[in-house]
This record gives structure tokens, C-alpha cells and sequence, in this order.
């Protein structure tokens, strides 16, 4: 069959790496891809957000499914795109309807449906440039830190927590008055903090059952030791040590069963991937967050374990029988490090050349902000490369990384050298 993938990071490398594994596969093809995802199928120069030119390209190209890798397209509707237009209907989109995706286009709606249908999060509030009196109000009844989500997509940036009270206010009225986040803080989500670690769970549903994929723990801020600003992820671990079967135990009976019978209750079509950010507070899991995509940097080392056909699960999804299909994981850890560009998450360079490529060795190095250049391979964002390797454990895998990382060279590359530091100690 031919497959047709959307995106251009880290993710949507990984996504492309194991599907070009598939004996099931004719062509695999990439909208818009980058330097890396062209080493195991066809980038074309597709906007995914153009639905009429994926539309043309899908129609001339003989596509027989579509996997949407970022959220954007999701939020956008592309799935509804398909199911409503006659030539496309019958051509199945591995993702949720615009409804669906506004478990994370919206934090608000998200912590709504997490309320009614009685899965643990955060108390929360949401409050908009006419009630930034009262969201004031509702900080002061909170205690230290204060957490400030911005409601709408703000590409991975959009929360805040802030040590004091002042700072919040300060930041509130920024988000909300001056659009820090342009129009995704037009309306604020405030929440209590959940002092905890953190730990992300993929699950993989076809709107009735469900697969729960490898967790994963990524790792946020740009500094050693977990300081500076939020970044997208410098790096993921999977299998996460403190996630064992009891706790997973509590993960699926108390927040991903709820979640895919809420859908259903809701009436909400939902065939694709469920993030759920969470807080595993003293043993007990709170969800911070839903994406309606798989995160990123934690497809890179959630995917590599997967030892089943990627085209058998998603075909599954799209006929819901995904109870008949066995997911098959490696045993092995994965470890990755995300390389940077500096300035990160700042203002930042394109256009360096990347060396080294080819001396890599025992690791996979997923594309994450690279371009092609005649032959050249530059640097074209401000996460980089992502170096993902096994290990009988965490040591030996994170060593593999570190090593490789090492080879890999271009001006102003940047990693952080901690990466699992929580949980090896």
C-alpha cells in the first residue's frame, strides 16, 4: 500500500523509520518531511495545513492511508476534511476528528472532560482578558508555584509556573492583555501545582479498545539538573523505572479506561494516538495534560520498542479491531538526546552545516529541525537531532548516546549531559 505521513520533526522521522519497515508497504511518502525522513521514503513538498493540496497530492499519488504526525492538522480538522469529501471518505486518517483533537487544542475543554468524566487532575480555573480581575482572585486561594497554561496551541511554550505570587499576576495580565502567546492565551488556565515526577503514557485507540504503548519520561527544561526555560524535550527514556505494574495498574483502570469511554459517551470519533501527561504524585497518577499526537522527544524511544508492524495496528484502528492485533515490545531501554541549536528555546541560527553523520555507530539519529541541501545536511531548528540508542539498561543505553552524541558536529550544537539523572539516582 502507499502511505502517506505529515510532518517534519523528530516524531514524524521515527513514525517513517519503523514504517519504512513494513513489508506492507509500496511507498511511503513524507509532507514535508526533512533531510532525514528522505533516507527512508519520498518528501514532498506538501503544506500540511494546505488540506486541498494534500487532497490533489493523495488523489494523484494512489494513497491508501494517511498518518498525521503533528497536532496542528488535527486541530485544524483534516480528519472531518476526509470524511467529508467523496473522494477521500473511504481513505482512513490515523487521528481524531477536529472535535477530538480539542482535548488538546483546548486545555480548557480538556480539563472539562477530565472533570466530568471523574479522571484526577489539577483544581483549575480559566479565566480571559474580562475576569483578569477575578483570575487574580483565584491565584490567591492557590499555594506556590502557580501554574498559567496558555488555552490554545503555543507550539510546546505556552505554560508557565511561576515561584511567586507577584510573578503570576505579572504573567497573567502579560498572557492575557499583552499576548504573550498571540492568540493562544486569549483565554488562561490556571491550576494547582502537582509536585510530583513526571511521566508520559501513549495510548493507541480505535474509538472502542485500546493498545497502551511503552511510557516514557522526557525531560523539559534546557539546563542541566531540570533549570532554565521549557524547551519541546532534550531527551527521553523508556522503560521509566517507577512506572511498574501497579502503578501502571492505577494509569489504566482510573485514567485510560475513563478516557476512551468518555469519548465514546461524548459521542466523539477518536481513532489515533492519546498522550496523557502525567503527575505520578506519591504513587498516585494525576493527569496534567492530553495531546492527540505522540510526543516528541518520547517517539523516539517508544517507537524503536515496538516490535509489532506499524501497518497492522493502524489498520486495526480503522476498522476497530484493534483487540485482534497483539502489540509486541522490546524489553531492551531506549535512551535519547535531543542535540540543540544555541539560543534555544531563544532566538537561534539556521543553516549550519552538520558533520559526523556518517560515524555514527549502535544509534539511530532522528531528524528532528534539519534540511537537505544538495547532498548537504543543515541545521533548521532549534531541536536538532535526536540520537536514540538500546541498552540491556539505562546506563548502557544513555552511554551509547553520550558517545555518539560526541561525533555528531556543527556550530553552536548544545545537549544536556543529565538526561535520566532523576532516576538513576
Amino acid at each position: 500500500m502507499n502511505v502517506l505521513l505529515i510532518g517534519s520533526g523528530g516524531r514524524e522521522h521515527a513514525l517513517a523509520w519503523k514504517l519504512s519497515q513494513s513489508k506492507r508497504i509500496s511507498k511511503l511518502y513524507i509532507a514535508p518531511g526533512n533531510a532525514g525522513t528522505k533516507n527512508v521514503g519520498t518528501n514532498v513538498s506538501v503544506n500540511p495545513e494546505d488540506f486541498e493540496a494534500v487532497r490533489d497530492f493523495v488523489r494523484g499519488n494512489g494513497i491508501h492511508m494517511v498518518v498525521v504526525g503533528p497536532e496542528a492538522p488535527l486541530v485544524a480538522g483534516i480528519v472531518d476534511y476526509f470524511q467529508n469529501e467523496p473522494s477521500l471518505k473511504y481513505i482512513p486518517v490515523i487521528g481524531p476528528t477536529k472535535v477530538g483533537a480539542m482535548l488538546e487544542g483546548s486545555k480548557e475543554f480538556s480539563k472539562e472532560f477530565m472533570v466530568r468524566h471523574r479522571i484526577p487532575t489539577a483544581r483549575y480555573n480559566a479565566f480571559t482578558a474580562d475576569s483578569l480581575e477575578e483570575g487574580f482572585k483565584f491565584l490567591e486561594t492557590l499555594n506556590s508555584p502557580y501554574v498559567l497554561k496558555a488555552d490554545g496551541l503555543a507550539a510546546g511554550k505556552g505554560v508557565l509556573i511561576c515561584d511567586e505570587l507577584v510573578e503570576a499576576r505579572i504573567e497573567l495580565t502579560s498572557m492575557l492583555v499583552e499576548h504573550k502567546f498571540g492568540s493562544a492565551s486569549d483565554k488562561v488556565v490556571i491550576e494547582e501545582f502537582l509536585k510530583g515526577i513526571e511521566l508520559s503514557v501513549f495510548v493507541l485507540t480505535d474509538g472502542k479498545n485500546y493498545k497502551i504503548l511503552p511510557p516514557a519520561k522526557d525531560y523539559k527544561r534546557i539546563g542541566e539538573g531540570d533549570t532554565g526555560l521549557n524547551t519541546g524535550g532534550m531527551g527521553a527514556i523508556s522503560p521509566v523505572p517507577f512506572a511498574d505494574q501497579t502503578f501502571m495498574n492505577k494509569v489504566e483502570e482510573r485514567i485510560v479506561k475513563p478516557t476512551v469511554a468518555g469519548l465514546q459517551r461524548d459521542n466523539i470519533d477518536y481513532k489515533g494516538f492519546i498522550f496523557i501527561g502525567l503527575m505520578n504524585v506519591s504513587g498516585e497518577p494525576y493527569v496534567i495534560e492530553y495531546n492527540v499526537r505522540m510526543g516528541d522527544p518520547e517517539t523516539e524511544v517508544v517507537i524503536p520498542r515496538i516490535k509489532t508492524d506499524l501497518i497492522d495496528l493502524f489498520e486495526a484502528v480503522a476498522d476497530q479491531s484493534l483487540d485482534r492485533v497483539k502489540l509486541e515490545v522490546d524489553p531492551r531501554t531506549a535512551c535519547t538526546v535531543m542535540l540543540v541549536s544555541d539560543g534555544y528555546p531563544g532566538a537561534y541560527e539556521k543553516g549550519r552545516r552538520i558533520g559526523g553523520l556518517d560515524k555514527v555507530r549502535d544509534s539511530v539519529v532522528f531528524h528532528a529541525g534539519t534540511k537537505d541541501d544538495n547532498g548537504n545536511v543543515l541545521t533548521n531548528g532549534g531541536r536538532v537531532l535526536a540520537i536514540t540508542s538500546y541498552g540491556e539498561n539505562m546506563t548502557e543505553a544513555l552511554e551509547q548516546s553520550y558517545a555518539n552524541a560526541q561525533v555528531v558536529n556543527y556550530e553552536g550544537k548544545y545537549f544536556r549531559s543529565d538526561i535520566g539523572f532523576d532516576l538513576l539516582n
